[in-house]
This record gives C-alpha cells, structure tokens and sequence, in this order.
C-alpha cells in the first residue's frame, strides 16, 4: 500500500458583491482559495496557470454575473515582438541598474510608492496605505516573491516592480514609479525587462493580471504582443490589432 500523502483538497470561496474598482456602475464579486502550508508554491503554480492572481495569501480570480471584462492575459516571451517604441524605451532607462532585493523593505522604497500611489491613484483605497500596509505588500506571501530596485546612477531609487516566481514564468504582482519621469516610460520599461528576465532564466511566460479594454488603467497591456488570453478553452492568442 503506498504511503504517498494526497494534497489537501482546495476550498474555494465566493466574495461578496462590491463595487467594481475599475468600470463604474458594475458589481466585482472574486472566486478566490487561501494559500497555506507546504503546497502553497504549487497551488500558485497551477492556478496562475487557470488565470488566476494572488494578493497576499489570497488566490483569486473574477466571478462576475454578466460581466467578464477581466481577462487574464500573459506573455509567451519567446515570441514577444520588440517593436522600435519598445527599442526607445528600452534605451531610455539604460542608466538604469536593476537589482533583485527579495523582501527587504525600505523608507525609500515606502516613499517612492507614496508618491506614486497619491499621483496616479489618490482617489483609491491604496491612498491610504500605512507604512505597515505597504511592509504586508512585499512580505506577506507564501510563494516565491522578489521585489526588482531600479536605480539611477545617483543611487535615486526610479521604480520598483514585485514578482511572482512560477514554474512557468514570471508574474507581475505590483508595480510603482517616480511620476515626474514620464519620458522613461518606466511602467512599460519594468514590463520589457521582465520579459528579458524571464528569457534569461529560460521561462516561457509573463503573466500581467487582468486586461480590461474599458478600463484606462488596465488597458494598456494590450499593447504588448503576442499576447494569450485565458477564457472557456484555456489559453489562446490574442488577434493582432488592425494598423
């Protein structure tokens, strides 16, 4: 008889109905399961596979009545398309050093995200994130997560970018940035270099969340390309926009 213990069996709840924070006049209710114990990493795996997203210790996806706006997007890096605006972004920010910090937490980093948060979201509930909201943000996770420091040459911290590690690819959890340097496009440049990253240890995907083509904030992913789209039959690749 074998002795080889079976996972514990996953418990999934359904959130209670809120106000949609990206569409108006639309209700966000979250299919979501907590990730605990030992076979937290792999539980992470396997459901970011299913287009799910993870905040903290919570996994979750949309389960909207009527609506399926959200649609979980990655991006298979070995056929991304580096297009000339990605190349000038790209060269813009090559002052740029990058380091992996894990889950070290700093007052610079706190006051970068501040700044950030008050500039792009102040009307938000993330504006009132404490010092030890902003410490839960990084370190309350029980899978494999990095927080990427990007410098300019003067020390000054520009941007940073928290990730999930998968056993298929790199996911972008959060990400935040000096707002007076609109001219690095430093929102896309974290998103090309995590590509690269992600080419570089010889993983095939960079989940980005939740595209809403509706929404301001979340549409921009749609500009990078290929780009697959979890839905009914898995994953599938998104049609090329026209021009």
């Amino acid at each position: 008889m074998s002795n080889t213990r079976r996972p514990d069996p996953l418990i999934f709840h359904r959130s209670a109905p809120m106000s949609c924070p990206y569409l108006p006049d639309r209700v966000e209710q979250q299919l979501f399961t907590e990730l605990v114990g030992v076979s937290a990493q792999n539980t992470f795996d396997r459901l970011s596979e299913a287009g799910f997203r993870r905040s903290h210790h919570i996994i979750y996806r949309p389960a909207c009545t009527g609506c399926d706006a959200c649609q979980p997007v990655r991006i298979p890096v070995a056929d991304f398309e580096m297009t000339r605006s990605w190349k000038r972004i790209i060269k813009a920010n090559d002052d740029l050093t990058a380091r992996n910090v894990g889950m070290r937490v700093t007052q610079q980093q706190f006051d970068l995200f501040r700044q950030y948060i008050l500039s792009r979201h102040g009307d938000g509930d993330m504006a009132h994130m404490s010092a030890r909201d902003y410490v839960s943000l990084v370190t309350a996770s029980p899978v494999d997560t990095a927080l990427f420091e990007f410098k300019d040459p003067s020390g000054a911290l520009v941007a940073a970018c928290l990730a999930d590690s998968t056993r298929d690819g790199l996911s972008a959890v959060y990400s935040f940035f000096d707002p007076g340097a609109a001219k690095r496009s430093l929102g896309s440049y974290m998103i090309l270099w995590l590509i690269e990253e992600a080419q570089r240890l010889g993983l095939d995907y960079v989940y980005l969340g939740f595209l809403i083509d509706d929404s301001p904030k979340m549409a921009y992913k749609g500009r990078f390309r290929p780009l697959e789209l979890f839905g009914p039959t898995g994953w599938t690749r998104a049609e090329p926009t026209a021009g």
